[in-house]
């Protein structure tokens, strides 16, 4: 009964044709729904240029955005992190189960981010401890104001303990649009730009987290030659 009201709600409260460019931000769905969806299973993307997180729950077979938040503080600039002490804010692919929150972290609450994932190791990145948190400051973390972490945090446990296993994130150094890449093709981290890009756009197009994989220390997004042995999600490590 609560699935069929739910979908009786989203033809109320859910907008039929929203137009805009590629690069605008999605409208959030309308306040009514949002506490509904409490518990369903959630993704987050992160845009460093914007300073935007983005939340999104499911809503029948499609992700649909809960809200924006403002990121009060990241560190480093654009680009990945490499070297534990670089003070670098992560930029990739990662996965956040039960076990990477942190109810009592001291900077208020935390979601640690996975940091080195698969992808990382595979570069020979290091670091420990790269959250969302609050408190509003950063030393290679993505640091939201109390009130924001506080709504981001409770999606994320109720998600998680109603039966999502794992929360998966991708951290954009921008809105990958064609127009932003050419505005950055000078950049040295364009090539790895380039395999973040396919992420983004399959996003955008199926309202479905992709499916990503690491395959000679390189994400593959989607990837369309499936081997007899089936591909795990990209991989994340647990810190304390």
């Amino acid at each position: 009964m609560q699935k069929i009201a739910l979908s009786i709600a989203m033809l109320f409260f859910l907008p039929s044709v929203v137009v805009t460019s590629v690069a605008s931000e999605p409208a959030p769905i309308a306040k009514e729904l949002k506490q509904q969806l409490l518990g369903s299973p959630i993704y987050i993307q992160i845009f460093k240029e914007e300073r935007i997180l983005e939340l999104y729950a499911k809503v029948g077979n499609e992700y649909r955005l809960l809200d924006h938040y403002p990121i009060c503080k990241y560190s480093g600039g654009l680009g990945p992190k490499r070297v534990e002490g670089d003070l670098k804010s992560p930029e990739g692919f990662y996965q956040i189960d039960l076990r990477q929150l942190k109810p009592d972290s001291h900077y208020y609450k935390a979601i640690n981010i996975g940091f080195p994932n698969e992808y990382d190791r595979a570069q020979g990145y290091s670091g420990r401890y790269l959250m969302i948190h609050g408190e509003c400051v950063s030393v290679g973390c993505y640091a939201m104001t109390n009130n924001y972490i506080d709504e981001i945090y409770r999606y994320a446990e109720a998600a998680l303990r109603n039966g999502q296993t794992k929360i998966d994130l991708a951290i954009y150094p921008f809105r990958m649009t064609e127009t932003n890449m050419q505005r950055h093709r000078n950049s040295t981290y364009n090539s790895f730009w380039r395999q973040l890009q396919p992420g983004y756009a399959y996003f955008n197009q199926n309202y479905q987290p992709p499916l990503i994989t690491v395959n000679n220390g390189q994400y593959v997004v989607n990837p369309s030659v499936i081997s007899s042995e089936k591909p795990s999600r990209y991989a994340f490590t647990q810190t304390k």
